[in-house]
């Protein structure tokens, strides 16, 4: 059995689109993050970053965090959804994972942050961000103009983390980022239609997931805030 900590954001859409795709058993763990619970002793124990998700497989007694590290140890695990083997695809694998892993994410984060939340002024963050998601995710556009999937000719992790945060893209770019990422939308509506993708969308609904946008999310959120005595 995997224990996975959950939260419904981009990053844990990612695994329980695998957990859901693969059949791999699993037990869900809410980790409600806008009440603050990433930050409890418990759950540290488990992810010292304090971000979601995270795994714990019970076969093994491995602790796995970062979305992207789970990703590559499920699919070696389980044998599933690991593009081949040989050296030019694996260099294209871990390439192409870590540009979602360490672009795409935090970009699309921070201009989600600046754009919807951050406290003004913030036309300069805001300005960098959006620049940067939108670069990233054009990178993306111009690689699934040329090919199915990301790398190789089939589906895989790296369309997974794709996925994750595909899914919020008019949140983070605006409403009409999907009529400029037309190749990106192609792979994202084809992944939508999965049955799996289904699934793991109603992950959340497991759990009553606080949703308001009040003092205790945004000091749980948002920690820096503090030191600027911004409420």
């Amino acid at each position: 059995m995997i224990k996975f900590y959950y939260h419904p954001s981009p990053n844990p859409a990612k695994i329980a689109l695998f957990l859901e795709e693969s059949g791999l058993p699993y037990e869900l763990v809410p980790v409600d993050t806008q009440k603050g619970e990433q930050h409890g002793a418990a759950y540290l124990a488990i992810n010292p970053n304090a971000k979601t998700p995270a795994i714990l497989d019970e076969e093994t007694g491995a602790v796995v965090f970062d979305s992207n590290a789970i990703l590559l140890y499920l699919a070696e695990k389980s044998g599933q959804f690991l593009p081949a083997a040989d050296p030019v695809t694996r260099a294209e694998t871990l390439s192409w994972l870590m540009f979602i892993a360490t672009g795409v994410g935090p970009f699309s984060g921070q201009a989600v942050h600046f754009r919807h939340f951050a406290p003004e002024p913030k036309t300069y963050a805001l300005n960098r961000y959006d620049f940067e998601a939108w670069r990233h995710w054009r990178i993306l556009d111009a690689r699934l103009a040329q090919r199915p999937y990301l790398v190789g000719t089939e589906y895989s992790i790296v369309d997974m983390a794709f996925w994750g945060w595909a899914r919020a893209i008019p949140f983070i770019l605006g409403d009409d980022a999907w009529s400029k990422l037309p190749n990106v939308k192609r792979l994202f509506d084809e992944i939508n239609a999965r049955p799996a993708a289904g699934r793991a969308e109603n992950v959340k609904n497991a759990h009553a997931f606080k949703t308001a946008i009040d003092a205790e999310t945004m000091a749980a959120m948002y920690p820096q805030n503090e030191r600027l005595a911004i409420v």
